[in-house]
């Protein structure tokens, strides 16, 4: 029986003027995630105030590794480091074929989540506070 692997990520871009590169990596990321072997489900999801979630589901956590380790994403991860404020990331095994609701995702990344790296921390990033999804503008790649 297959137990898919869930990654939720929430990123803030810092500044309108990166934007317009970040637009165009995370569509070459969710691209790559959708062609990727053993990937299940996109889901980008456009918040307010410059915020992004990304909702992937695989067959088992080594597709996933092995999407983030290659092509575009592993090529703009760095970038990421500059270009936001608030980064952070939740994985966890499921039993259901179908993507978690956005309200779970927000309580797991909450509770079970952790911070990624970035280089001018917010305060909200520094004390691990994520706000739930407030806009509900989706873009299903897969």
């Amino acid at each position: 029986m297959i137990m898919p692997f869930v990654s939720i990520t929430r990123l803030r871009v810092r500044a309108w003027r990166y934007l317009p590169a970040f637009i165009i990596q995370a569509f070459r990321s969710a691209r790559q995630a959708s062609l990727a072997p053993g990937n299940l489900a996109v889901t980008l999801l456009r918040d307010a105030n410059l915020t992004f979630w990304t909702r992937t589901v695989w067959s088992e956590e080594a597709a996933m590794r092995a999407f983030m380790l290659a092509g575009v994403h592993r090529k703009v991860m760095p970038r990421l480091l500059e270009w936001c404020d608030e980064a952070a990331v939740a994985h966890w095994n499921q039993d259901a074929l179908e993507p978690p609701a956005w309200d779970e995702a927000h309580q797991r990344l909450q509770h079970e989540g952790r911070t990624s790296k970035v280089n001018h921390p917010s305060p909200a990033h520094r004390r691990f506070e994520i706000p739930a999804p407030s806009v509900r503008n989706e873009l299903k790649f897969k």
